[in-house]
């Protein structure tokens, strides 16, 4: 992997800090892709993680969602996540984020698991529960899960207060 590819991997993730919470889709060229494929797996990520990351599982916004809430973690992570919610039930799950490959497969993961389950079955998972769903992940980014789950309990909490 030479200078051109770190580069251009630069120069993406500055335009994903740049476009403000808005979802791009980066299309990389094969050549590129398979270099960040490697470096994830390499980085200790499953094949899973791997997967959401590529395919940009369930990135994006929900217009006139029932429950939004954006939340910045500690480590200057930020995910938002949009809920469409009939009869307590989840039947739709979008989120955006500024932060690191971990941030988004915990964000794919978290999404793909609440749709079709009612808030309370959603309120009882925890980052765990995401860690598991995804498989190996780099332990530097395990708090990943815990912002996606801080975020959906937050935008629960608050949908719940509108009740």
């Amino acid at each position: 992997m030479g200078k051109e590819w770190v580069k251009n991997v630069i120069l993406v993730e500055a335009r994903e800090k740049e476009s403000a919470y808005r979802a791009v889709k980066i299309v990389f060229t094969n050549d590129i892709m398979s270099k960040v494929r490697e470096l994830l797996k390499k980085s200790g990520y499953s094949s899973r993680a791997i997967e959401y990351y590529e395919n940009h599982l369930n990135v994006g916004s929900i217009e006139n969602p029932d429950a939004h809430y954006m939340f910045t973690g500690p480590c200057g992570d930020t995910m938002e996540i949009f809920l469409k919610i009939t009869s307590n039930v989840i039947t739709e799950a979008k989120f955006q984020a500024i932060g690191c490959a971990g941030s988004f497969t915990s964000g794919s993961a978290l999404t793909k698991m609440i749709t079709g389950k009612t808030l309370e079955d959603c309120e009882k998972l925890d980052d765990n529960d995401i860690l598991h769903h995804l498989g190996p992940m780099p332990v530097q980014k395990v708090h990943c899960a815990r912002l996606a789950i801080l975020t959906l309990e937050k935008a629960i909490e608050q949908y719940n207060k509108k009740k």
